[in-house]
């Protein structure tokens, strides 16, 4: 892995959106339900500044943003954080960058939160595959209210 896992910076906002509308085209997710619809995307690097909250990419060795996560609190639910917003370009799948990046995110995660939830789509069939290897598991009912109506597949790991 030549990559670099660093924080997000202003100058990165842009290609994070990008990569992240990328991922959601290639599994057909853009649309309303998911993090396509989602506000606050090109302003990661002011969203993700604030206490127990972070988002980090993955940089190529040209400079090039080639994956992301974030963590943040899962309103309403105390000691719960959700892991947000993870996503990797094709080049990068398949190379270790997704396993820093997760790696990074839970270190943050667990020195201030009890369980990490995240929810995905179910035709992301290598994610699953991914979390589950990381200690995830499936659960039936969502936690909390992220507004990604459409994500059908939630789990949840302790910290």
């Amino acid at each position: 892995m030549n990559e670099r896992i660093r924080p997000i910076a202003a100058r990165d906002d842009g290609a994070v959106e990008a990569l992240i509308r990328y991922c959601l085209k290639e599994f057909g997710a853009d649309h309303a339900g998911t993090a396509w619809m989602d506000p606050d995307l090109g302003r990661f690097s002011q969203v993700y500044d604030l206490p127990g909250r972070r988002y980090w990419v993955a940089e190529d060795g040209q400079g090039r943003i080639v994956g992301g996560v974030g963590i943040g609190e899962l309103p309403g639910i105390d000691g719960v954080c959700e892991l947000q917003k993870m996503y990797c370009l094709p080049q990068a799948r398949g190379t270790g960058v997704a396993q820093a990046l997760l790696q990074t995110a839970l270190l943050f995660a667990a020195r201030h939160y009890r369980q990490c939830y995240l929810e995905t789509l179910d035709n992301m069939a290598a994610a699953h595959r991914f979390y589950e290897k990381n200690g995830f598991r499936r659960i039936d009912q969502p936690l909390g209210s992220t507004g990604h109506t459409a994500c059908d597949v939630k789990y949840l790991k302790g910290l």
